[in-house]
């Protein structure tokens, strides 16, 4: 790896304790905050799944106040349009002249909250294709980078639940994970309950990695090292997933990619030099789960994509 001794413990001390300080405010839901972690070594995109009311936009926030990253949140209803999103030239007086400004929207931003994507129309959906992709939004005939590091954590309900329009395949593809966040177990739920019904105030979190700290730590990741076999274990397990009897469609290449690129991650997060197959068992699920569609048969049979995954690895 491309970095002093000094410097990998130095940036993986500063994980461990990021993943403190969101603990702060988060209970349990460690394999949440974990893929949360990972998803920001990898410099990509999440989508996160579960029903309301399970803190999904307490982390997210926590995360931006311990990173020192800007945060902007957007709530996705069905009349929100995209200028709403990429910003809109107005007209504006300057020194007794009128002219056209360019008026940011939510978008920019380093780490940015789409809430319930899944309620929002298609059109307004695919107006962040582009940010999360190209890391860029073009308006009014003109290209304008958004700030660095850049990520869009989109939550969303169910989608079997009312008023939701489904993402399409090609949007999906451009979430390096999906996560699901489920209910917390009895201690923990008595432990949430106790911690924010007494009128205290929130824990403060402690900003304890940098943007530019960020920014080499994704560096550091992509180095960490991984053996010709586990990637080509990797590899296998993607391409099986094309010809798996219980699969209509199968993940692609940018799933192999990014299967590697996470488990680097959960390695380097974890303080290790070197990928394991149990980083690539971990993170096989939330790289998988919204990339593989099961056929009308195995649906009828209530097989899910991640009992596909399972069955795979």
């Amino acid at each position: 790896m491309n970095g002093t001794n000094e410097e990998i413990d130095r940036i993986q001390r500063r994980l461990a304790a990021l993943r403190e300080e969101v603990g702060k405010r988060i209970v349990g839901q460690s394999d949440v905050v974990e893929q949360l972690l990972v998803c920001l070594l990898c410099d990509g995109n999440a989508l996160i799944e579960s029903n309301p009311g399970l803190g999904k936009t307490t982390l997210v926030r926590t995360v931006a106040e311990a990173t020192d990253l800007s945060f902007s949140r957007i709530q996705n209803t069905p009349d929100l349009m995209p200028a709403d999103i990429t910003g809109t030239e107005i007209i504006r007086e300057v020194n007794g002249e009128r002219e056209f400004v360019f008026e940011r929207g939510p978008v920019f931003a380093n780490l940015v909250l789409a809430d319930e994507i899944n309620r929002a129309t298609p059109k307004t959906q695919a107006a962040l294709l582009e940010a999360m992709q190209e890391k860029q939004v073009t308006t009014a005939g003109e290209t304008r980078e958004l700030p660095r590091p850049f990520f869009v954590l989109a939550t969303q309900n169910p989608i079997d639940q009312e008023g939701t329009y489904p993402l399409p395949e090609a949007q999906t593809d451009r979430f390096l994970l999906k996560i699901l966040v489920d209910y917390p177990a009895r201690d923990e739920e008595r432990e949430i309950v106790d911690r924010y019904t007494t009128g205290a105030p929130d824990p403060a979190v402690d900003r304890v990695l940098s943007r530019d700290g960020l920014q080499r730590a994704q560096q550091l990741t992509r180095q960490v090292p991984i053996a010709d076999d586990v990637r080509d274990d990797v590899i296998d397990l993607v391409r099986a997933t094309r010809t798996a009897e219980d699969v209509e469609f199968g993940a692609s290449p940018r799933a192999s990619m990014g299967l590697v690129l996470a488990a680097k991650a959960r390695a380097f997060l974890d303080g290790r030099a070197h990928v394991s197959w149990e980083d690539v068992e971990a993170m096989a699920h939330p790289v998988l789960r919204h990339r593989i569609i099961v056929d009308f048969r195995a649906e009828r049979e209530g097989v899910t994509p991640d009992d596909a995954v399972s069955n795979l690895l």
